[in-house]
């Protein structure tokens, strides 16, 4: 948002207020007018209008033609969204990583899938005494991580396309270069149910991958554990394997994912 300075003043006094009117008309059920928001945040006409154009032209307030009055725009309901489903995902997540930790050891990840990335919601750091794992707000490549290639293999066509055609980052000798080697990479973990990336994002580290689904059935985040190659082969134990399955399907379940042929099975179908 611009910075707002004169009469309005500047810094955390014009934040909070337009803040104040964000929040108020996200309350509100219905279109409210200048002279209701100016008597019920305390301030002038004058102002508040001032805060409504900018809010309007950034997409977070929106006024119906022909009408004086002001409602949430989609912007801030986009954003409300993303945080209730980072939430939602973090909640329904919580419980699984400290099982799959518990029964592993190693560290455990949850991320989210979005146009550009992983985003990692939540980790919790394993049982070695050095500390290996995942920064919380990171954001994962498709190509080169275990929870994007996860994720990758069940999303729809169109944006698996997208992906294939955008930049492939090299961060180490091991990384997939190329769409066709990615292709192949993601027929093989959609058959699985499962990913790594041994020394592709890191020469050393290993993750291992399984797909979160939504209730709608869309392939929405991955759960994980990661850990140095030694202790999280680039083929992992069976163990390790269907037990990072068996969390990601909880942690789907808990989103409200309706019973599905678990992916790694003969003729698996996203749900």
């Amino acid at each position: 948002m611009p910075r707002m300075e004169g009469k309005d003043g500047d810094g955390v006094q014009a934040v909070q207020l337009a803040l104040s009117i964000i929040e108020y008309l996200a309350k509100e059920q219905h279109a409210v007018g200048v002279t209701t928001l100016a008597q019920a945040l305390g301030t002038t006409k004058s102002r508040i209008h001032r805060y409504l154009q900018t809010l309007v032209q950034q997409g977070y307030i929106v006024q119906p033609s022909g009408s004086d009055r002001y409602e949430s725009g989609p912007r801030l309901v986009a954003l409300g969204r993303a945080v209730s489903d980072n939430l939602d995902l973090v909640h329904a997540a919580a419980d699984p990583l400290l099982e799959l930790r518990d029964a592993l050891g190693h560290s455990a990840v949850v991320s989210q899938m979005t146009p550009d990335g992983m985003r990692v919601l939540a980790a919790v750091p394993g049982r070695s005494p050095i500390e290996i794992g995942v920064r919380a707000g990171s954001v994962l490549t498709f190509t080169s991580s275990a929870q994007g290639k996860a994720a990758l293999a069940f999303a729809s066509d169109e944006f698996r396309d997208r992906v294939l055609r955008g930049k492939f980052e090299i961060f180490t000798p091991h990384t997939i270069m190329s769409p066709s080697a990615l292709i192949a990479e993601l027929e093989k973990v959609r058959a699985q149910g499962w990913a790594t990336a041994a020394n592709q994002t890191a020469i050393g580290l290993n993750t291992l991958a399984a797909p979160i689904f939504d209730s709608s059935g869309a392939v929405c985040g991955a759960v994980g554990v990661v850990d140095m190659v030694q202790f999280i082969a680039e083929t992992p134990s069976e163990d390790q394997r269907q037990r990072t399955m068996a969390a990601a399907r909880r942690v789907s379940r808990a989103l409200g994912c309706p019973d599905f042929e678990r992916p790694g099975s003969e003729n698996n179908k996203r749900p």
